[in-house]
């Protein structure tokens, strides 16, 4: 039986990915505890061990040799111990074997609930390591099904350790965005938890991240460095504005996002279901920070007029007023987001009343 358990722990270690000490140690807890909870074992200080080099194990009950004895579960006196080795003297320990076929009997019952309880511990902590190192990446899942009843989406992730169902909540995907089962998607690990049921994987259609992880895997520049993301405010299935800034003067930022012809940025539309990308060049100059981000629209000048809250009066052509504003507000809504300054657009004829 000994030789057949080594060999099970060997597979487990070798098929699933294991570590064998991993199991070793669990397993040694846990008998150590049942034996100790025997009551036809006497001592609380139990110990398993493991000659893996042999394939042997067994369980010894574990004293300290003292003059006088106070605690005949943890210790033992010092004539007593030499009656079992003469060498012995107070500080040694000495180890007694638990009957064979007690131990015999708790170690069958107890290691094969361990194995299973371990295996599962093992398997959940190999998903949550890799998935955690995968937090604030995109990953490829396909659609296993769609819950009729809240619209919320459970996937599998094509990259990775099979972390069985995935949902992706509603709120998560995109809006007017059609899934079916078995189509395949890219989604945004926005975040990986530990619980007791297990690893936690929060993942996004919706979260800015995932636009920015987009433009770092398309613009060979981004990856690099020498063209840096500021900022993203997005509104998932509709339109997001990106201010980008280059660390290299001969570099043009906006340029290097939509690529030739607009090669870039088209793949990264296509890939977000025609989802509208504003690309805004960065400025320390928050006037002119400001006039970017209230693209498509022509911008006269920009007035900061408040500091604690950041505030700014944007001043446009009359005939582009709607235009800065934008469809319920969403052009200015995301230009005060993406700038973090308060935006009050007023129109050319305004301001001269």
């Amino acid at each position: 039986m000994n030789a057949e358990f080594f060999d099970a722990i060997a597979n487990l270690e070798k098929e699933k990915g294991i570590p064998r000490d991993f199991m070793f140690e669990k397993i040694s807890q846990a008998v150590a505890a049942a034996i100790r909870g025997d009551a036809e074992i006497s001592g609380e200080n139990v110990e398993l061990e493991l000659d893996e080099e042999n394939k042997t194990m067994r369980a010894v009950v574990v004293k300290q040799v003292v003059e006088e004895v106070e605690n005949p579960a943890l210790e033992i006196a010092l004539d007593a111990a030499r009656q079992k080795d003469a060498k012995l003297n107070i500080g040694d320990q000495v180890r007694t074997p638990v009957d064979p076929m007690a131990f015999g009997r708790i170690a069958a019952q107890t290691a094969k609930q361990v194995i299973i309880q371990g295996i599962r511990e093992a398997e959940r902590g190999i998903i949550f390591q890799q998935y955690a190192s995968k937090e604030h990446e995109i990953l490829s899942a396909v659609v296993l099904r769609i819950d009729d009843r809240n619209g919320n989406a459970f996937l599998r992730m094509i990259d990775g350790e099979d972390a069985g169902e995935i949902m992706l909540p509603y709120i998560e995907q995109v809006r007017g965005e059609q899934l079916y089962e078995g189509a395949y998607v890219k989604v945004y690990v926005a975040e990986v938890r530990k619980s007791f049921r297990g690893p936690q994987i929060f993942i996004s259609r919706t979260h800015p991240g995932l636009v920015r992880r987009l433009f770092e895997l398309e613009v060979p520049e981004i990856a690099d460095g020498v063209v840096e993301i500021v900022n993203i405010s997005r509104e998932a299935g509709s339109r997001t504005k990106m201010s980008v800034r280059s660390n290299d003067a001969n570099v043009d930022p906006v340029g290097a996002c939509v690529g030739n012809r607009g090669a870039r940025v088209n793949n990264i539309v296509e890939e977000l279901d025609g989802e509208k990308i504003d690309i805004i060049p960065y400025s320390e100059s928050e006037e002119e920070y400001v006039t970017a981000a209230l693209s498509p629209a022509r911008v006269l000048h920009v007035d900061i007029i408040g500091e604690d809250p950041k505030a700014c009066r944007a001043i446009v052509p009359d005939d582009q007023l709607s235009l800065a504003i934008g469809k319920e507000g969403q052009n200015a809504r995301l230009a005060a987001r993406l700038t973090g300054i308060k935006i009050d657009i007023k129109s050319e004829s305004f301001v001269h009343v």
